[in-house]
């Protein structure tokens, strides 16, 4: 199957492509406002007539909220990739920061770079449509693709993806695999694309200590009661040691080193404390000593607190000795932690530091394992070869710090694990107003995915 037929047939029809992603944006798919619901179905009613033109066998699937579209193109005796993508987008409010109208697409300049506009055009239509067009090439061109391929697009994405985690469940046959490929991530920057071959998981809980049965007075009771926010303030200066280390009990169970050829990536990369911390008006990282910028965003756990409160918080003075304290507490977990063990520690970590006359409660709020894909694993590097053949340098294969929940289902259910390969850029502004993807993200993306699907053959 000859490749360059496929590249040059992604090229000669990149008008006709970006009109197609015109159309697609035009569709005000806003999965969070009930008032569109009959525009995020009209938007996976477009993409299945588009796939059933090409060929796949595709259905739309009712749910709860909103639908979800699973297109089969099947290959007997090759290898089968499992595409995700969603194509709901986010609200445009406030709309009049739009400086381009948010369902009205086009390509204009933009800071000296062409780049296309509309809601929908980074997160995550465009990126999706990267992958369907690197598939329309090769039936265009060949008749047939290198592998079977079944496309999964949610339209609940941006609203928890609340249905999707059942439906895996109840079609995990139909969607048996040999590899997922996930396009909702992006490039390291505008010339240098890179995989995301890790995502962390999450414990969250939240930390309640009590003391006496009501406020108290602070100048009757002060220095004879227990103070509960004395107590978190404690607990939580100790949840660090002067190393940026976090003291929890068996915290640092099933956490590995990177691969020495992955930590030579990153350090190639050149990304230091002032790139990352600059823009945010800061110069110092406190993670662990010993270790880079890098490591500390990508490779290493964390701890945070995401809120403390207790006692008077309003305007003037109340001299009061709160009755309960409580703060919010996140940890960002790595490789191989396991959730459950994490609770258990900071339970025992907090046991250990309660003071008589003083009770504590732990409220689960989220727990989840965190998602790695072996560096050397075949998929990966397959991704890897393929994208240096097309960037002309190597991926940056890094870590997120977020999630991408259906990563983890699909490795729950389906025993499948991900490639991620995205084509946004930190400056796409998903989410905002003037959303926008660069059109070389756009062309050299589904070039991209034509060399990847090749490449996994």
């Amino acid at each position: 199957m000859p490749l360059s037929s496929v590249l040059a047939r992604i090229d000669a029809d990149l008008p006709n492509a970006l009109e197609r992603l015109f159309a697609l944006i035009r569709i005000p798919s806003i999965s969070t406002d009930s008032a569109y619901a009959k525009d995020v179905a009209a938007c996976a009613a477009a993409l299945k007539a588009d796939l059933d033109g090409m060929g796949f066998e595709t259905t739309v699937h009712p749910t709860a909220g909103h639908p979800i579209l699973v297109a089969h193109r099947r290959k007997p005796g090759a290898k089968h990739v499992l595409f995700y993508g969603h194509y709901d987008v986010q609200p445009v409010d406030p709309e009049n920061l739009w400086t381009t109208p948010p369902f009205e697409s086009a390509v204009i300049e933009r800071d000296g770079r062409k780049v296309i506009t509309g809601r929908g055009a980074a997160d995550d239509k465009g990126q999706v449509m990267t992958f369907i067009e690197a598939c329309r090439a090769y039936i265009k061109e060949t008749g047939d693709l290198p592998v079977g391929v079944t496309i999964l697009l949610e339209g609940e994405e941006e609203s928890g993806s609340v249905n999707l985690p059942p439906f895996v469940e109840a079609h995990a046959q139909e969607l048996a695999a040999d590899v997922g490929l996930v396009c909702d991530t992006g490039m390291w920057d505008e010339t240098t694309p890179a995989i995301t071959a890790s995502l962390r998981g999450m414990v969250y809980q939240e930390i309640i200590i009590r003391a006496a049965n009501r406020d108290l007075h602070s100048g009757l009771y002060g220095g004879a009661a227990q103070n509960p926010v004395h107590i978190l303030s404690r607990i939580i200066a100790g949840l660090h040691d002067e190393n940026g280390r976090i003291m929890v009990p068996g915290f640092y169970d099933g956490v590995a080193e990177p691969d020495p050829e992955q930590l030579a990536g990153w350090k190639a990369l050149g990304l230091t404390e002032a790139d990352f911390l600059g823009p945010i008006g800061l110069k110092h990282s406190i993670g662990e000593k010993g270790r880079d910028i890098a490591e500390h965003i990508q490779s290493r756990p964390t701890c945070d607190i995401n809120g403390i409160w207790g006692g008077y918080t309003g305007e003037g003075a109340k001299t009061v000795i709160a009755a309960e304290a409580r703060a919010k507490i996140s940890f960002r977990l790595v490789g191989q932690q396991n959730p459950d063990a994490v609770k258990k520690g900071l339970h025992a970590f907090i046991a250990a530091r309660m003071p008589a006359d003083c009770s504590f409660e732990l409220v689960d709020m989220k727990g989840s394992p965190a998602v790695v894909l072996p560096y050397e694993s075949a998929p990966l590097q397959a991704a890897r070869r393929a994208l240096r053949a097309e960037w002309g340098k190597d991926a940056a294969i890094f870590g997120s710090g977020g999630s991408i929940p259906v990563v983890g289902d699909f490795k729950r259910v389906l025993g499948l694990d991900c490639v991620l390969v995205g084509f946004g850029l930190e400056d796409d502004r998903i989410h905002s107003p003037n959303e926008k993807y660069n059109l070389s993200s756009f062309h050299k993306g589904a070039r991209s995915w034509a060399r990847i699907l090749m490449a996994l053959k």
